[in-house]
């Protein structure tokens, strides 16, 4: 994690990767094409969230085959087919980075990282989906208030930017609102 609490694009893939397995267990290739797939349509196509972080979540114990069966060798056809779950362990480590926090939406990161909380946030308990609504409704205010900020100060420049700007902050309105009725229907 980043020294703000927010995660980095090799912890995104592990939430999603995680989440995914949370529902239901799905082979390795199964997982990467979903990974690829979710990643892909939210941020493009990114060589740093496919990879290396699937492979190493048996290692570090946070899936396991289902019921246990013993690791195919990587050279056997059926190792890809094998079923994964998520461990005890695993789950811990999703729920800790389901709470980790959120900078403002101005990269393809953290949109991934609230879809990512938008697709999982059902998995944490109630009292914790509460405060991650609340942390994302804190963050399109700051958001909001910082566009607008903007646009006063620029008002009375010529050029486009206003305009853009004035547009910005109608999205920002918008999940503004949208955060605060997923919070209120939490509460």
């Amino acid at each position: 994690m980043y020294r703000d609490n927010t995660l980095i694009p090799s912890e995104a893939v592990r939430l999603l990767a995680l989440g995914i397995l949370a529902s239901k267990p799905r082979s390795y290739a199964e997982l990467a094409r979903e990974v690829r797939h979710f990643t892909g349509r939210i941020v493009g196509p990114s060589l740093d969230l496919v990879g290396a972080p699937l492979e190493v979540l048996k290692v570090e114990g946070l899936v396991q085959n289902d019921g246990g069966a013993p690791d195919l060798p990587e050279d056997d056809p059926e190792a890809e087919n094998q079923l994964l779950t998520v461990t005890e362990q695993g789950r811990a480590e999703l729920l800790r980075l389901l709470s980790a926090n959120v900078r403002p939406q101005i990269s393809d990161l953290n949109k991934l990282i609230v879809a990512l909380k938008m697709r999982f946030l059902h998995l944490m308990e109630p009292a914790d989906q509460r405060v991650q609504a609340e942390l994302l409704h804190d963050i399109c205010e700051r958001e909001l208030a910082r566009l607008t900020d903007l646009r006063q100060h620029h008002d009375v420049e010529a050029g486009h930017l206003h305009d853009w700007l004035d547009l910005e902050i109608a999205q920002s309105r918008a999940r503004l609102d949208w955060t605060a009725k997923l919070r209120d229907s939490l509460a």
